[in-house]
């Protein structure tokens, strides 16, 4: 065992949740901060929605939950389980290969609770900050409230060595703008706060965009370049776990989780700076080359294989013959594609799983 810190980990959903079991197995000490009163994050679903449902006013009231009511995963359930912790069919649960979302919530707090989680897990502690405290020391300032009985907010100051964010992809709605939108009289609602269709009955609806909306809009560079590139230029612990898209994201989580744990521990020895800096330059030439615009960094569709296999090897891990087949984006989309909108319930994806297990 090596270094042991004194770790924050803000949020307790997917990331959240494999990032503190991954610290606590590596022996350091570790605080999730979660401002929900239960575990899940994405998946703990919420039937309020915004006051705005829009989602532009800054004083409206937020609710975290983006999933509608009758949600289904949308890859096979076996490619949202974990090394040693499969998302199996339960008794009393959802069965179906795609289940809706309280069965992936039920494993989530299956996975809490199996591996001790949840004493490490503040509840009702929402981050509000975030911050640098010593460039000596590298520690960290986190900032948390908390409500109050009378409803007022009690703020608190406290010192981490390390800090992993592993929150926020899927709450905050990022609006699409075009002309005639401020003008136009009648219902306007961004997809997060959809959650039944009766309101819609007998309307005609017309829908604006085709993929996750917290996606499709960030800075195309101010941002990106001046906040997080700059981070390799000094030695300081923050992490992101969970940012990357266009992936079977379960499996990316759980390997970028090993290897923050383990960085932090120093049995897995970062880059120099120089080619962590080279490597930046290198991937965005070659998104210069293909003409993509620099909000797709966090995408994995083309680099995913690469990708996985290099932390894999960090880790000294060898995947099984699923992860390396079945949990590829790009093979799933197949699929999808092959059988439609109905595929949910048309694919034979476990037939399919069991053929790849049986020759590894």
């Amino acid at each position: 065992m090596g270094a042991s810190y004194k770790v924050a980990v803000i949020g307790a959903g997917t990331a959240g949740l494999v990032t503190a079991r991954e610290l606590q197995r590596e022996g350091h000490r570790v605080t999730v901060f979660e401002k929900a009163d239960k575990v899940g994050g994405t998946w703990l679903y919420n039937p309020r929605v915004e006051t705005d449902p829009l989602g532009l006013d800054p004083n409206r009231e937020k609710v975290h939950s983006s999933l509608y009511k009758s949600t289904r995963v949308n890859v096979p359930r076996q490619t949202m389980s974990f090394l040693d912790y499969p998302f199996e069919k339960r008794e009393g649960g959802d069965p179906r290969t795609f289940p809706g979302h309280a069965e992936v919530l039920r494993f989530l707090q299956d996975f809490a609770r199996d591996f001790g989680l949840m004493e490490l897990i503040r509840f009702g502690h929402e981050v509000v900050r975030v911050e640098l405290f010593d460039e000596v020391t590298h520690e960290w300032m986190v900032e948390t409230r908390t409500r109050e009985p009378d409803s007022t907010w009690e703020s608190k100051e406290e010192i981490f060595e390390a800090v992993v964010i592993c929150n926020g992809n899927f709450t905050e709605p990022i609006v699409a703008e075009f002309p005639g939108r401020d003008i136009w009289p009648g219902l306007q609602m961004h997809s997060h706060s959809y959650r039944t269709p009766e309101q819609f009955k007998n309307k005609t609806v017309v829908l604006i965009g085709n993929g996750p909306s917290s996606c499709r809009r960030h800075s195309e560079g101010t941002l990106l370049q001046n906040k997080f590139i700059k981070l390799l230029e000094h030695q300081v612990l923050a992490s992101f776990v969970g940012l990357n898209y266009r992936v079977v994201i379960f499996k990316v989580m759980e390997l970028q989780a090993k290897w923050v744990a383990k960085v932090l521990s120093g049995t897995v020895e970062l880059p120099s700076r120089e080619a962590m800096m080279s490597s930046v330059e290198e991937l965005y030439s070659k998104m210069e080359k293909a003409g993509l615009p620099k909000h797709h960094t966090h995408s994995l569709q083309n680099d995913e294989v690469e990708y996985v296999s290099w932390l894999a090897a960090q880790l000294n891990l060898r995947l099984p013959k699923r992860w390396k087949e079945i949990t590829l984006f790009s093979t799933i989309l197949k699929g999808i594609l092959e059988n439609g909108d109905n595929y949910r319930d048309t694919w034979d994806a476990d037939s399919w799983i069991q053929e790849i297990d049986s020759s590894d």
